[in-house]
């Protein structure tokens, strides 16, 4: 919220650019992308949003952190139980998805 106006479309990009051109798999890319997008690039998005003026809706911070560390243990298990294929597809199709929602916008 903070920062997904300035960011959005970010992890995706950089999940995409370590795959193709330095050849990682999807496990290896999409861990490296969650340390260098989420902690450094949103943090400063975040941040330049808050120095810009954004207002920050305090009510959402506790929910926002439970489904953050939730989704972060559970990928984290599944990611160590799964293969590097259907891990792939698995971010392919949610890719996809998202896309067709962004472009439908419902």
């Amino acid at each position: 919220m903070l920062n997904g106006s300035l960011t959005a479309g970010t992890g995706l990009f950089v999940t995409l650019f370590l795959v193709r051109w330095f050849g990682f798999n999807y496990k290896q890319a999409v861990a490296l992308t969650l340390v260098s997008v989420g902690l450094f690039w949103n943090g400063i998005g975040a941040a330049a949003m808050y120095v810009a003026g954004a207002e920050i809706y305090w009510p959402w911070i506790p929910v926002l952190l439970l489904g953050s560390l939730c989704g972060g243990y559970l990928g984290a298990h599944w990611a160590t139980q799964k293969s590097n294929t259907l891990i792939k597809r698995c971010f392919e199709a949610l890719t996809l998805l998202i896309g067709v929602k962004l472009l439908i916008g419902f």
